[in-house]
């Protein structure tokens, strides 16, 4: 473990390999798994302005689940999370003509219809942050749909704190980044990286 401020990163985030490919996993991780995305609370805000911009690129059953239960819900587990459709599809999640999932969230920030690129625990991924008070865990999420990802960073060599490093600003700050990458050059001295 590595602490930065008040942030604890675990040394895989620091040492596994990770670059998204969608063109072999075709965005499974908005489809995947048993509960949305986790959400800071001020994001439901930010989605809800979005959402009329959106709401026409919305599946029918997306529609449907956001009018009964709104843009999230609390999972089992006690977090705020994106609403989901059929147990598991986020209910932002879109598909283009070759069948690739995208985030119709993004893709209006993208286009320039609004400022609020998309949750930043999605942007984040495979990155997960836990909140403990006093300080923030942030951890190295494996998932099998991600086997492509791993591979790609792999040959790429690419570290998942360096293919994060725009989200990682977004969350704690470039100074904090900066930090980090500090760090990181140290451990490499020391032969711990």
């Amino acid at each position: 473990m590595l602490q930065i401020q008040d942030v604890i990163v675990s040394f895989d985030v620091l040492k596994e390999k990770f670059q998204c490919d969608l063109s072999a996993c075709q965005g499974a991780c908005c489809i995947e798994g048993d509960a949305g995305a986790p959400l800071e609370l001020d994001e439901v805000e930010k989605i809800e302005e979005v959402l009329p911009l959106i709401w026409e690129e919305l599946s029918p059953e997306a529609r449907k689940v956001i009018d009964s239960q709104g843009v999230a819900y609390v999972d089992s587990e006690g977090d705020l999370v994106t609403s989901i459709v059929n147990g598991k599809d986020c209910v932002f999640t879109c598909y283009d003509n070759h069948g690739c999932c995208y985030c119709a969230i993004e893709k209006a920030c993208r286009e320039g219809k609004s400022g609020f690129l998309k949750p930043v625990s999605c942007h984040l991924y495979p990155i997960r942050v836990k909140d403990f008070g006093r300080f923030k865990g942030v951890n190295y999420h494996r998932w099998n749909v991600c086997k492509a990802a791993v591979l790609l960073g792999r040959k790429e060599n690419t570290p998942v704190y360096r293919y994060l490093k725009e989200p990682l600003i977004r969350k704690f700050g470039a100074d904090w980044y900066a930090e980090l990458e500090t760090a990181v050059e140290e451990l490499k001295k020391q032969g711990l990286l």
